[in-house]
């Protein structure tokens, strides 16, 4: 059986190397580590993006161009070993889902923070936002307060579906998706729709809310936008029968 590699290797360097003798002057040695330190720099100050609060960067804007490359590597990365264009979306969606559910926590936590601040700061009385019980309720959350954590701007229009036979289905709106805008799909996958993360974040804050539900985007152009995309939100059985108990309760 041959011998192992490392073990070969290390053969070979320790019959290479001359044997030191009494006659040398001089003497190599090489520069220790400290005890304890490993290959990651910490900051002289010991804190890292963890310790950091997480209002610091509410208003800050991120580089379009490190978003554009970044997310262009998720695409090529989710791209891989798929058997269509529905397996692609899906893994996009899969992407964006546990963002989704983090984001919900992070919009509570802010709007929890704010109305602290406004209550401390003046001798009216307002309670800290709560978890939506109702449908509308949520999808306002998304519609405003996420789209604009997430594009600084609002979705264009929520819409309730007209046909008696879905009544489970809403459609969220963005007539210039920003996922979009830098990715260019080949002809012969036009049907491709890469706003499929997003589908994947609302995704997961319906699910993070208790709000069982499926999300997909879909290409709805028209000539004066022509990446108009539509997120369809597709509500289960069971939300719809909690909705129809909480309306009969008077529950907003």
């Amino acid at each position: 059986m041959a011998a192992p590699r490392h073990s070969a290797m290390l053969s070979i360097s320790n019959a290479s190397t001359p044997q030191s003798t009494s006659s040398d002057k001089t003497q190599v040695q090489q520069p220790q580590s400290p005890a304890g330190t490993s290959g990651l720099r910490v900051p002289s100050n010991r804190k890292t993006i963890y310790d950091r609060h997480l209002n610091r960067s509410r208003n800050a804007e991120l580089s379009r161009s490190s978003f554009a490359y970044l997310f262009g590597e998720m695409v090529s990365y989710a791209q891989r070993r798929v058997t269509g264009i529905q397996d692609l979306e899906k893994r996009l969606n899969e992407q964006g889902y546990p963002l989704g559910l983090r984001l919900l926590d992070l919009l509570f936590y802010r709007a929890t923070s704010t109305s602290s601040s406004a209550l401390s700061s003046s001798s009216t009385s307002s309670s800290p936002p709560n978890r939506p019980l109702r449908i509308l309720t949520l999808l306002h959350l998304i519609h405003g307060p996420l789209w604009r954590l997430l594009f600084q701007r609002s979705a264009d229009a929520l819409e309730h579906s007209v046909s008696p036979d879905t009544p489970n289905e809403y459609m969220i709106t963005d007539n210039e998706p920003l996922v979009n805008t830098y990715i260019s799909v080949p002809r012969e996958m036009s049907m491709l729709n890469c706003a499929a993360f997003v589908a994947g974040i609302i995704e997961g804050v319906c699910d993070g809310c208790g709000f069982e539900a499926k999300v997909s985007a879909h290409n709805q152009p028209t000539e004066m936008w022509p990446s108009r995309t539509i997120f369809l939100v597709r509500f289960g059985d069971t939300v719809m029968e909690r909705e129809k108990v909480l309306e009969r309760a008077g529950v907003k």
